[in-house]
């Protein structure tokens, strides 16, 4: 039976979005974390008779009249959903839902409180996370959460109809893990990615000394406007400005060109597969490096990150007992993926039995569905990694600018004539924001 699935998701698996356009238009919703498990969820629900489609713009109440009628069930894979500086878009997300008739599937949300749990934190939220739980269950058998916590919370909240099913972004190669250690230790010449949520202020010191330690120390930013750092330079307000954490061009991994990003998850995962080992507070950025077949650890400095940590059996440290001269040798050596491995069977048929209740089926159970999706990945040409815009050859800074000249049919004068100020202040005030942007520089 044909299926119309509607997909909340920023952009589709094969979107090929330029890392300038992918900024200009916000394409990873703030954390490129977000592309992970809605990519996964993508391959995941992909059998040879649904026809998903990516929502891509943010929840509008309005089109439910055109999505009843174009789409059989709307799937909405979510992250931290449930938090306080994410109701303005649960709101919205609520009333549209409110207004659908056809089934709604919700995968894999996770509320967001400190590591203990705190429920004061979270009385807030209470009545717009109720709405939401309300909408979705008039219209669902159950929604899937990440873990105990999420679990626990919408108890209190009074529903029961909750299954932990944990995160989508795990099952990209659907049933099948087996992550080892490629070396016996860690030493100074090892490959290692470092993550860092530029909020988690205690980072610092992690940061300060790997990057003294490891002379092949790589940091694998997720956040919006590091993108916009790593192919602008600084924005105005923060010109002149220094951070013990890699926030600006001044920092030493900035400057000594050890900063990748990626606008798609499958060059990410390329990337971090030549790597021994992956560390840092990024629950995506972890989950990233073990699909990728890196060994990872969590710093979880949050519920939704020590949630999912626990779920899954990955290898953590509560960010508040980490010492600041911690090293990732001694993570390495500690760290036992026996659970993860294990378990990850299990967790999976949870996933897919659980997506068989909502009527819907897995790639992976639907002859070479998953296959065929990973071929057209494989064909498919991705944007390569950003790196610092100092550190780009003169050939990449041109392909830069031209790009951004097609871009732009308002800009007509040649890369040469940039130079000439008198023009560069007339262009600001006539031209679309991304080359305001390129122009700063």
């Amino acid at each position: 039976m044909h299926q119309r699935i509607l997909l909340r998701a920023r952009k589709g698996p094969f979107d090929v979005l330029t890392p300038e356009e992918t900024f200009a238009g916000n394409w990873i919703g703030d954390n490129s974390g977000n592309l992970v498990f809605s990519h996964a969820a993508h391959k995941l629900l992909a059998t040879s008779s649904a026809e998903i489609t990516p929502t891509r713009t943010p929840a509008d109440p309005r089109l439910a009249d055109e999505i009843n009628e174009r789409h059989d069930v709307f799937v909405v894979p979510l992250a931290n959903a449930f938090r306080r500086s994410f109701v303005h878009r649960l709101t919205p997300l609520t009333r549209l839902i409110e207004r659908l008739k056809i089934p709604v599937v919700v995968l894999g949300v996770g509320v967001q409180t400190n590591v203990d749990g705190d429920r004061e934190y979270l009385r807030p939220i209470d009545e717009p996370v109720r709405a939401f739980c309300k909408a979705v269950l008039d219209r669902s058998h159950s929604i899937g959460v990440r873990g105990e916590v999420t679990e626990s919370y919408l108890n209190a909240l009074g529903f029961s109809a909750v299954e932990q099913i944990g995160c989508p972004s795990m099952f990209l190669h659907g049933d099948t893990f087996q992550l080892e250690k490629s070396r016996p230790e860690l030493t100074a010449d090892s490959k290692v990615a470092l993550t860092i949520s530029p909020y988690v202020r205690s980072m610092a010191a992690v940061v300060r000394h790997h990057q003294e330690r490891y002379p092949n120390l790589c940091y694998v930013p997720q956040d919006l406007r590091t993108l916009g750092t790593l192919l602008y330079g600084d924005a105005p307000e923060h010109r002149g400005q220094s951070s013990d954490i890699p926030l600006h061009t001044s920092h030493p991994l900035f400057a000594e060109d050890k900063v990748r990003m990626f606008v798609d998850p499958w060059t990410w995962m390329s990337h971090l597969s030549g790597y021994d080992f992956a560390f840092g507070t990024r629950i995506h950025g972890t989950i990233t490096a073990l699909v990728a077949g890196t060994p990872g650890y969590l710093f979880a400095h949050d519920s939704r990150t020590l949630e999912l940590a626990r779920y899954f059996g990955i290898p953590h440290r509560i960010m508040r007992d980490v010492p600041a001269d911690v090293d990732a040798a001694d993570l390495y050596a500690e760290a036992d993926y026996t659970a993860l491995n294990d378990g990850h069977k299990a967790r999976f048929e949870t996933i897919a039995a659980f997506l068989r209740k909502h009527d819907l089926g897995t790639s992976f159970a639907d002859g070479d569905s998953a296959a065929r999706f990973d071929r057209q990945v494989g064909e498919t040409v991705f944007p390569p990694a950003v790196r610092p815009a100092a550190a780009t050859t003169p050939a990449e800074l041109l392909t830069r600018i031209e790009r951004l000249r097609d871009e732009n049919a308002t800009l007509t004068a040649t890369i040469d004539a940039l130079r000439s100020q008198q023009l560069r202040e007339r262009i600001k005030q006539a031209v679309p924001g991304k080359v305001r942007r390129m122009l700063r520089r």
